[in-house]
């Protein structure tokens, strides 16, 4: 019999004091556990959370920081590298070289975006069956070919293909990983790790800027320096794919560096503050079942819409907003550098204070507001003639552009108790977050070169709508939390902290549900 870890948590509700006979007498072994069956009125995992030990809550936890985090972060900033290496190239010729006309190039742009809408969720769904920790290094592998690839092209056909086949391979990247990381940690632990990993694509934008300034120094007349681009980077994703595929655990329960207590205790904690239910078998129609029942599910695919817009339009054309300000193809990709490391900054520390109050909504709707303000000051002022200004208003677009997209992706997660809908709703909303890539690459036009002063006023708009939607929504989750706690006799700060998983599980409709706002 493996020993009980005694843990608490800052969010672990308070348990009736049981002995160890109890809990003993209890369990006759992990694998047939009942979280649900009583002793002495509260639930099992009620009594063996009580009993877990702070201290070693707190190892296991710094185990996971620093043997999966640092890795999914590699994993995520190689994605958006050879997600965004275009727009670097884009300021090195490619466009010419590959005798790109009219609107080719937001073609090429826009038609990465299609099968990212369209193959998100169902390839999500394998992370789930086949684990996450197998099918994310197995996708890795996948875009990162299709980099190595695009460096032999040869015209905008071949270009388009590819572009078309690394959105298949990046579609399932962020719904799996946050469906992975939701079965390390709780609720209150999500988002700031999240945050993290996520800070890897906000980094990518100044390491791409370096990487293109670095590589547009070599002088080979064999290749360009946009195909070097190409080829490193590529190279790079697949060396490390085959590394992530044999380091990632496929769950807590089969992770390597865990003890046999450390599986036992993250078991507990997850039943307590994370999931209803361990290893959920895929029951696809109740999986998306909410989408057609619920209400609230078109509130987050609006919501995903909205912050998905601004946030493709910075990820896609920050390098030829800059270039608006008269620099040289070097020089612009080196002024990326600086916006991209101060919003991964803003990013984590959003997400540290989110995690700190236990608060979504407004952790959406600050940076979104920034991130407005800055497409309203490049769309309105005479750049040339204000560079100074221009340069802060990039700052403030990477400030806000990826945060939202974090916070909202936590916020859900938070809210959807059960594996099968969780991986779900990841996967169709992170689905269609991408289709606004679909709006960013079109409202961006060659005949709006180089202002593009309708692209900035639509992105601000987006911004403005989902802020203002964001907000009334959280809003509309404090007013029923405390119009259920009044109704029930519970008290006021009485929240999601506070309601047993199972019962969260049960979803809004039921009278014991909490949101986590």
């Amino acid at each position: 019999m493996n020993e009980v870890y005694p843990t608490a948590v800052s969010d672990a509700k308070p348990a009736p004091v049981s002995t160890d006979a109890d809990v003993e007498a209890k369990r006759p072994g992990l694998e047939h556990d009942d979280p649900e069956a009583k002793v002495g009125g509260v639930t099992e995992i009620e009594i063996l959370a009580a009993h877990i030990d702070p201290a070693a809550e707190r190892k296991m936890l710094r185990k996971m920081d620093f043997s999966i985090l640092p890795v999914l972060a590699i994993v995520y900033l190689f994605n958006a590298l050879d997600k965004g290496n275009l727009s670097n190239a884009q300021t090195d010729g490619i466009a010419t070289d590959l005798h790109l006309v009219g609107n080719q190039y937001y073609l090429i742009i826009t038609i990465f975006y299609v099968p990212l809408c369209l193959c998100g969720t169902p390839l999500s769904m394998l992370a789930k069956r086949f684990s996450a920790a197998r099918v994310i290094p197995l996708m890795m592998l996948g875009f990162g070919s299709c980099s190595l690839l695009a460096a032999s092209v040869t015209n905008f056909g071949g270009l388009f293909a590819l572009r078309f086949l690394l959105g298949i391979f990046e579609s399932p990247m962020l719904p799996s990983i946050v469906f992975y990381l939701s079965q390390f940690y709780t609720r209150g632990e999500l988002a700031r790790r999240i945050g993290v990993y996520y800070a890897a694509s906000s980094i990518s934008g100044a390491f791409s800027g370096l990487l293109a300034f670095g590589i547009f120094q070599i002088k080979d007349t064999r290749l360009k320096g946009w195909q070097y681009l190409f080829l490193i980077e590529g190279t790079g994703t697949v060396l490390f794919a085959a590394f992530a595929f044999f380091w990632l655990p496929r769950s807590p329960a089969q992770c390597w560096f865990f003890t046999d207590e450390e599986k036992e205790m993250s078991r507990v904690r997850m039943l307590r503050d994370g999931t209803n239910q361990i290893g959920e078998q895929i029951d696809w129609r109740d999986a998306f079942r909410p989408f057609i029942q619920d209400w609230r599910y078109i509130v987050w695919a609006l919501l995903a819409l909205g912050l998905g817009v601004p946030l493709a339009s910075v990820g896609n054309f920050l390098p030829q907003i800059v270039a608006r300000l008269g620099y040289s193809t070097v020089k612009t990709n080196l002024y990326t550098v600086a916006p991209n490391v101060v919003g991964t900054v803003f990013l984590v520390c959003f997400t540290q204070s989110s995690d700190y109050f236990r608060e979504r909504s407004l952790h959406v709707v600050v940076p979104l507001l920034i991130t407005m303000i800055g497409f309203i000051i490049l769309g309105t002022i005479d750049v040339l003639a204000n560079k100074g200004v221009a340069y802060f208003a990039c700052f403030l677009l990477c400030i806000g552009s990826n945060t939202p997209s974090v916070m909202l992706s936590t916020w859900y997660s938070n809210n959807s108790i059960s594996e099968n809908k969780r991986v779900v709703l990841t996967g169709v909303m992170v689905g269609i977050a991408n289709a606004s890539g679909l709006i960013s690459g079109n409202i961006f036009q060659a005949k709006d070169a180089p202002k593009y002063i309708p692209a900035l006023a639509t992105s601000a708009a987006f911004g403005g709508f989902t802020a203002l939607l964001a907000f009334g929504y959280g809003m509309y989750m404090r007013i029923e939390n405390r119009r259920r706690n009044k109704e029930q006799g519970m008290p006021r700060k009485y929240g999601s902290k506070d309601v047993p998983t199972e019962l969260l599980g049960k979803g809004p409709k039921a009278p014991e549900f909490r949101y986590f706002y």
